[in-house]
């Protein structure tokens, strides 16, 4: 199955501020083909930190094809069982992986093992 669009972790997502050359060229390409760029809510929340400062994020946030994924009562169930199955621990890795499977997006990341360790079969973008 051809995946369509990203799902972000919050490496990339710092990343960006940074201005890294491969996440932005990635974005762009996202964008560019009409791509949904999924942020999920956790992982937002491990990346901002001062939105008036974050201009390229904060730019990220307003496009109309990203979409902020909330942990809502759902979501966490899936979590929680995720994390069970795999015996690991951070909330916004495991939020990652739901929110990729659910919208069948490839993965954007900088921690490739911990998401892989939490699904092997995970379709992942280092950067």
């Amino acid at each position: 199955m051809k995946r369509r669009g990203v799902t972000l972790d919050a490496g990339p997502l710092i990343q960006l501020d940074r201005n890294d050359r491969r996440v932005t060229v990635l974005l762009a390409r996202a964008h560019e083909a009409s791509q949904p760029v999924i942020i999920p809510g956790s992982v937002l929340a491990q990346a901002i930190r001062d939105p008036a400062r974050q201009a390229r994020l904060a730019r990220l946030l307003r496009q109309p094809q990203t979409l902020v994924v909330p942990l809502d009562r759902v979501d966490a169930t899936h979590v929680g069982r995720l994390l069970a199955a795999s015996g690991t621990h951070d909330i916004a890795d495991a939020h990652v992986v739901v929110c990729a499977h659910r919208s069948q997006t490839r993965v954007v990341t900088s921690d490739p093992g911990d998401l892989r360790q939490l699904d092997p079969t995970l379709d992942l973008v280092a950067v």
